[in-house]
């Protein structure tokens, strides 16, 4: 990459903060084996006084916890602990009977085959996010499903029982559907996600400052987004993450770092190997199984809804990209990321050996800078 690469994205995350669009935001970018940019623009947080934003800066990173919970899956499945094709009654009795809502009559009906793993994985079980009106989103609501109170154990007892909103494996909808998978892996392993999570990736990553909630001595650098949006005034509330939460969500609900999540990709991009920090390799998963998860899942799925990108299918916890073409912003055919709603951003591109992450914490402008900073990425190239 060029000594002056990286001017026009420097210049364009100063220029949203200049604005008052992001308090500040971290900046890192991976490419050809050696992190080519890491850097930091504006304030850890609104106010005057605020720290200064920093490359260490811990943020809440919503859901690009899906990769990490993801992957654990696959390294159970591995170990032929934990089958793709099972249902996901064999592990939750709960989602045993589960019956699918039809809007248009107001009925429901058995499903035509469960839900399996493999739904789980990449979106397909028929599950929702509730967050538009109608029948079945209103029963989530009663049910407080995805209530930061409630355990796994107790977002899938609630959860199980409502309807579906499609027929598993005919519709694409994003969804509580890792959150249920989270409750799959504490079941397998007899632990709570995050001590499995700790255990089996974080630690051996060195993810020191990736949790479910954050250390006590990092708290006063934890990244705190504008009390209202800039643009639209509504109110902004983010997950408290200041002391370890009931619910541990494997859909949204980690913290990390721009170098803590910089080592999780490495080891992606490394097809599920890299360099320790003592130098030794360490090999979490095989270069069949990162490339796997890092396939397109949908085929001819449908999508619901405008979260997938255009030219984009799902892997196992990704969004993959098609083709060259057919995106509104730059990136090579084969490329995986995703993104997380406080305002957070990531891609993978195997072809050009790169990875970028983007964390803020500002939602109002995730669709804008999930497009932005692609484009700004590779000008660097």
């Amino acid at each position: 990459m060029h000594p002056h690469a990286f001017a026009h994205l420097r210049a364009a995350l100063q220029t949203h903060v200049d604005q008052g669009l992001l308090p500040g935001a971290v900046a890192l970018v991976h490419h050809q084996g050696r992190t080519v940019l890491h850097e930091a623009v504006g304030a850890q947080r609104p106010g005057a006084g605020a720290p200064a934003m920093a490359p260490d800066t811990v943020f809440r990173i919503y859901s690009m916890t899906k990769p990490i919970a993801s992957l654990a899956a696959l390294m159970l499945m591995e170990e032929g602990r934990l089958l793709l094709s099972h249902p996901v009654s064999h592990y939750l009795p709960a989602f045993a009977g589960q019956r699918v809502y039809d809007e248009a009559t107001g009925t429901t009906a058995p499903v035509q085959r469960e839900a399996t793993v493999h739904d789980l994985l990449r979106h397909t079980a028929g599950l929702s996010y509730a967050w538009e009106a109608g029948t079945v989103p209103d029963q989530y609501r009663a049910a407080r499903v995805g209530s930061r109170r409630h355990s796994n154990a107790e977002l899938v007892a609630a959860l199980g029982p409502l309807p579906l909103v499609h027929q598993p494996g005919s519709r694409w909808e994003y969804s509580r559907a890792t959150d249920v998978l989270g409750a799959v892996l504490e079941v397998v392993e007899g632990e709570s996600l995050g001590t499995l999570l700790k255990r089996r990736i974080l630690e051996p990553l060195g993810m020191h400052d990736t949790g479910f909630s954050v250390l006590p001595h990092r708290l006063a650098d934890l990244a705190e987004p504008f009390a209202r949006d800039p643009q639209t005034g509504a109110e902004v509330a983010l997950i408290d993450v200041s002391a370890p939460p009931a619910f541990e969500s494997a859909g949204g609900g980690l913290v990390s770092t721009a170098s803590d999540y910089a080592r999780f990709l490495q080891l992606m991009l490394g097809q599920g190997t890299v360099q320790g920090p003592d130098g030794h390799a360490i090999r979490l998963a095989s270069r069949a199984t990162v490339g796997f998860m890092t396939a397109d899942h949908l085929g001819n799925i449908p999508p619901v809804g405008d979260i997938l990108p255009a030219g984009y299918g799902f892997g196992l916890g990704v969004a993959v990209r098609k083709a060259t073409g057919l995106a509104s912003s730059p990136g090579s055919a084969g490329t995986y990321s995703w993104s997380g709603l406080g305002g957070t951003f990531f891609l993978v591109d195997p072809a050009e050996d790169l990875f970028a992450i983007l964390l803020t914490q500002a939602p109002g402008q995730l669709r804008t800078l999930c497009e932005l900073y692609p484009a700004l990425v590779y000008a660097a190239l």
